[in-house]
């Protein structure tokens, strides 16, 4: 009998912590999924980050290094510049990436730094219950935002991954969605490309994926992907934001 369907190599077999409906374990087996098929999992290192995926080293079957919050980036290109011939990774939520690890992610992307960075983005804090992050959408009804969010009070949503795609040193940056079965296949090819940008050594990679959380949203997970693919998207255009690879 043909298999046509089996768990990726690059996968632990433990089952995924996270909340149903949550993007992270359909990200998490797309990330798999490329690293073997472009057979690197012998040589990925991955980083998570402080957030929902920190446990992400129990389901990579990949060597991983924990960074401390916000600082996967300059991990990472600590990593690549001692370890030439490795993949290295970093795997990180909006709070992460776009808050506290700002200021890394930026200059790693303006160095032009060999390393790809997986941006997930749902728009919340959603390891300490829901929060506002910098990527909360206006009226968006979040726990320290019970009213929603008022851009005069809270500011503007941060589009970090436009901010990246300005950096001279960055060379592919796209933002994708996991809500939806063609967004998905999109997503897949984000993250090989991001891999091969590294892997041909053209520069800095970032693929930033909207992921619905129900949990937070106080939504069933239908209706978290539908309100990505309706609401968020407004704000968040599903599209290549730079390829120069």
């Amino acid at each position: 009998m043909k298999k046509i369907f089996s768990r990726p190599d690059s996968l632990k077999d433990n089952p995924f912590h996270y909340c149903p409906g949550c993007g992270h374990s359909v990200i998490h087996r797309l990330v798999a999924e490329v690293i073997d098929e472009l057979g690197i999992k012998d040589k990925t290192i991955g980083v998570p980050p402080a957030g929902c995926a920190v446990l992400a080293y129990n389901y990579f079957d990949v060597d991983m290094c924990e960074a401390p919050h916000g600082r996967a980036a300059a991990v990472a290109t600590g990593l690549k510049r001692i370890l030439k011939d490795r993949v290295i990774f970093t795997y990180q939520g909006d709070g992460d990436i776009a808050a506290i690890g700002t200021a890394e992610t930026i200059h790693a992307a303006n160095r032009g730094e060999r390393i790809t960075a997986i941006f997930v983005n749902n728009a919340v804090y959603g390891m300490t219950g829901g929060q506002m992050a910098p990527t909360t959408i206006p009226g968006q009804v979040t726990t320290t935002t019970p009213g929603g969010r008022l851009p005069v009070r809270d500011g503007y949503p941060l589009d970090l991954s436009g901010m990246l795609g300005l950096a001279a040193g960055s060379a592919y940056i796209e933002r994708t969605t996991v809500s939806n079965p063609k967004g998905i296949i999109k997503t897949k090819k984000a993250i090989r490309k991001a891999f091969e940008v590294q892997l041909e050594d053209k520069g800095f990679a970032l693929v930033e994926v909207l992921s619905p959380c129900p949990t937070n949203w106080k939504m069933s997970p239908t209706e978290a992907a539908r309100w990505v693919d309706e609401t968020m998207t407004k704000i968040f255009p599903i599209k290549v934001i730079k390829d120069v690879a």
